[in-house]
């Protein structure tokens, strides 16, 4: 497993990041409860075998169920082998609204402390805003209290997950994060366009998404009528693929990782299966400027009907 500079930092992660979300709570399609998640040993079991294997970036979230506690069990002694990164507490409650200063202030450090005991280390690689959208990307005392955790070295690099284009452009323009993070995948690849401003500002880009939650894979068939028109672009694809032993979710991760400025390519990852199949296509070789081109040039053409959450509310992905 090859590794890449995370932006400016002094951070070097592999080109897969093993993503924690599926580790600690009932995610993605098909998964219906916890019945459906691997137990503790389970789970602990695959993030050695990650580590062993190469992979050395590892993605949770206060917000991801038990994943940050699994992955504090399974590191709490190797911590110097691996780098961490984990998201701050979700700032909007359920009307939406922003709290206060000292409310914010206040969540961020208590955020910060749960992780840190969950995680069973005295300091976080990588924390980062989650689901930062503008009101959060402009509030002041959000990022002063992330620059203080910095400051203070309770984190050596702090980060922004964002959504859209407008997102990720404000969050540059601010000079404040070290790291965004941002979806990117061969259906929707309009982050794309501010991949050169991020890597001239020295700000790693880590891309989630990829896989649009399992749809660019054998799921990306048979889907609801609504989404026939997304399942017939999903097949275009397969226009792309070299030959027989190449598989869709091969693509898909040989495409997101042919751009140099990404430093790594979060990879949800809750079977064996699963990370054989991302350590496959992370192997270095991928495409050049021809086949960089064509795979562009299938973007799907109404980028903003890719919302898998409003799909989910609407019962499409059932």
């Amino acid at each position: 497993m090859k590794k890449r500079k995370l932006g400016n930092t002094d951070l070097e992660v592999s080109e897969i990041a093993f993503g924690g979300v599926e580790i600690g709570m009932p995610y993605g399609i098909g998964v219906k409860g916890e019945a459906d998640m691997l137990s503790e040993k389970e789970a602990i079991d695959l993030l050695h075998s990650a580590l062993d294997r190469g992979i050395n970036f590892f993605d949770t979230a206060r917000m991801y169920g038990v994943s940050e506690q699994r992955i504090g069990k399974a590191f709490h002694d190797r911590r110097n082998q691996v780098i961490i990164s984990t998201k701050c507490h979700h700032f909007r409650g359920k009307d939406g609204v922003l709290p206060t200063y000292s409310e914010i202030r206040t969540l961020v450090r208590t955020s910060i402390q749960k992780s840190l005991e969950a995680l069973q280390t005295d300091y976080l690689d990588v924390y980062m805003l989650h689901q930062a959208d503008l009101e959060i990307l402009n509030h002041s005392v959000i990022a002063e209290e992330m620059l203080r955790l910095k400051e203070a070295g309770y984190v050596r690099a702090i980060g922004a997950s964002t959504y859209t284009t407008e997102e990720t452009r404000v969050a540059l323009d601010s000079k404040i994060w070290n790291v965004i993070q941002l979806p990117f995948n061969l259906m929707d690849q309009r982050q794309g366009e501010l991949f050169d401003i991020a890597e001239s500002q020295g700000v790693g880009i880590v891309i989630r998404s990829v896989l649009l939650k399992g749809l660019l894979s054998t799921r990306g068939k048979n889907l609801h009528p609504a989404l026939a028109a997304v399942e017939n672009h999903i097949a275009s694809f397969s226009n792309l693929l070299p030959d027989a032993t190449t598989a869709l979710p091969d693509l898909a991760i040989r495409f997101a990782l042919s751009f140099p400025q990404v430093s790594s390519v979060l990879i949800g990852i809750d079977k064996q299966d699963y990370l054989e199949a991302a350590l496959y296509s992370a192997n270095g070789k991928y495409m050049d400027h021809t086949q960089l081109e064509q795979a562009k040039a299938l973007a799907y053409p109404d980028p903003d009907f890719i919302d898998l959450p409003y799909w989910a509310k609407m019962g499409w992905l059932t």
